[in-house]
């Protein structure tokens, strides 16, 4: 049995996230921008995150590719509260109280707060789905004992340090450094090798290439004038420098890749072009067998020294670079996080303290998702990840979707207007893409009253039929509502391999005090080889005829969270 995390209030929290109520996702239209107002766009979410992760489930658990969290480091300056309504007064009151340096169970509620969402969002992620977590020193230890118990110990992926920042205070050891923590819904499922391209450096490395190549087709004199291109740019082109030689293909370099690893290879002359004599072979041998590297020769992917005396390099193109995570992140400073508001808030530079650089955030989704990959970020702040993502499918193509969520009142004002802004594009910015706008779209929600029982029965609060049935299929099926497949009029909220699922209602109270499955409403019930499952506010059927029509009976609202045993997706 794994060792387990104790702290102060955890057997109030380590279940909270199942008791959390479903809540309504309210469209705010004018504050995103586009046509359309969707649960399938980009999303920028405003309510408490932990009853937006539920609310969200319906919709999205199982299919978000990679989820970056940047809570607070709880270092006692943020000034933070706990607001999650645990079943407890005395806990309430206790977990409610501002979080302070002086308070001295500050871990403690960390820790009650982390937990529900960390639960909520592995049901989010995808299997192939990894998460990433901003935290320093206050809190690492604890967060790697809560991730081992959420994710799994066998699911954790690396622990990045990002050197960020120059510590120039008077103290024993200056902290110049924080962590990005890694684990995987399922590491056996993850992609065996992240690898991303260097997009910046590459693309000026391809740019070149191509220029030379029409202005100069004599070798000997285009590769004069990329070394004399790479001499001036080298520094811009880290960590790339080292493509020092074109040829008709564009810009490469050599890598040793041609070196047996660990054991006796193979065992053959390569005979050097000028020279006609054997060049000098690896230590333990060549990996590939006589007949390849002959192949490799003849496609010119080999690349010779200027005698026999050095070992054989194999060609590795700019075009083919791909670079690899790395367990320490540097270059990256701290400060270009808020550059990047000044640029973006010219009116108001600090609107917003201690933002990421979404140059940070880019680096990790470039290996971690692919072109098509949903990414959420729960404590959204100013929005770095939605800029991350856009400029990002800007770079490569790529389609990706964001979900932001912010639980402040700077919802709309900041994290939506970052994004409005880095959409549209902001004239006075020195930043070329920042300025011309990275286009898209993006909805914007606010998380709604929850759907209770005790709502439905005293009518106090009645959702859209759409919005029951959303959520009464995603609880009794576990998948997502499809609303083109749905039919108020047949009362079909959708299907499943074993059966048709139904809803009889309106959100009308007079109106629910007479709706029931009677047998003229199981008679217009659609055939099909599949069992029925019907959710009403009462029936008139006895065994028999619920027999004779293969129907499973649901009463609303009290088996509204009861999942059918048996149920097949």
């Amino acid at each position: 049995m794994l060792p387990r995390l104790q702290f102060k209030g955890r057997v109030f929290v380590e279940n909270h996230h199942v008791a959390v109520p479903f809540h309504e996702l309210v469209p705010i239209r004018g504050k995103g921008v586009g046509e359309r107002c969707s649960l399938q766009d980009n999303l920028v979410l405003h309510g408490d995150n932990l009853a937006a992760l539920k609310a969200l489930l319906p919709t999205y658990q199982g299919k978000v590719k990679c989820i970056y969290i940047d809570p607070p480091y709880n270092t006692g300056k943020e000034g933070w509260a706990y607001n999650d309504k645990v079943n407890s007064p005395l806990m309430r009151e206790w977990l409610g109280r501002i979080v302070d340096r002086d308070d001295l169970t500050r871990h403690d509620k960390w820790c009650c707060m982390m937990m529900p969402r960390l639960n909520l969002l592995r049901e989010l992620l995808r299997e192939d789905g990894a998460i990433f977590v901003s935290v320093d020193d206050n809190e690492m230890h604890h967060l790697r004992s809560l991730m081992n118990e959420v994710f799994g110990e066998s699911n954790f992926v690396g622990q990045i340090v990002w050197h960020g920042s120059t510590d120039n205070n008077p103290t024993n050891i200056a902290v110049e450094h924080e962590y990005i923590v890694c684990y995987a819904a399922n590491k056996t499922a993850l992609e065996g090798v992240w690898n991303s391209a260097e997009f910046g450096p590459k693309e000026a490395l391809q740019q070149i290439g191509a220029e030379l190549l029409e202005a100069h087709p004599e070798p000997v004199e285009r590769q004069r004038e990329y070394t004399r291109w790479l001499k001036s740019h080298k520094m811009q082109l880290k960590p790339l420098d080292r493509y020092k030689f074109i040829d008709d293909a564009g810009v490469f370099t050599g890598s040793q890749s041609v070196h047996n690893p660990g054991r006796e290879g193979y065992r053959y002359d390569v005979l050097h072009p000028v020279t006609g004599k054997p060049c000098k072979q690896p230590l333990m041998g060549y990996r590939f067998p006589e007949a390849t590297m002959a192949q490799l020769i003849a496609e010119n992917r080999v690349l010779f020294g200027s005698d026999e005396s050095k070992i054989i390099e194999l060609k590795v193109y700019a075009d083919e670079y791909m670079a690899k995570l790395g367990s320490v992140i540097q270059g990256i400073d701290s400060r270009l996080g808020a550059n990047e508001i000044r640029e973006i808030f010219p009116e108001d530079p600090r609107i917003f303290k201690n933002p990421k650089p979404s140059t940070l955030i880019s680096e990790l989704l470039s290996f971690s998702t692919d072109k098509d990959a949903i990414v959420l970020d729960s404590f959204a702040g100013s929005g770095t990840t939605a800029h991350a993502v856009l400029t990002l499918n800007r770079q490569d193509g790529g389609n990706r979707r964001f979900i932001l969520v912010e639980c402040e009142e700077y919802a709309d004002s900041i994290t939506a207007e970052r994004v409005r802004r880095v959409i549209n594009g902001v004239p006075n910015s020195r930043v070329d893409a920042v300025k011309s706008g990275f286009g898209g779209s993006f909805s914007f929600f606010e998380l709604g009253l929850p759907m209770r029982q005790e709502n439905l029965l005293d009518g106090s609060h009645l959702p859209s039929w759409q919005k029951l049935a959303e959520y009464v299929f995603f609880t009794a099926t576990g998948l997502e509502f499809d609303p083109t497949e749905a039919n108020e009029n047949l009362g079909l909220i959708g299907r499943t391999a074993s059966h048709d699922v139904f809803l009889i209602y309106e959100p009308d109270v007079e109106k629910l005090k007479d709706l029931a499955l009677s047998l003229a409403v199981a008679r217009e019930l659609p055939a099909s080889d599949r069992r029925k499952l019907v959710f009403a506010p009462t029936k008139y059927l006895d065994r028999e005829f619920l027999h004779y029509y293969q129907i499973d009976f649901q009463q609303l609202p009290f088996q509204i969270y009861e999942t059918i045993s048996g149920l097949e997706p």
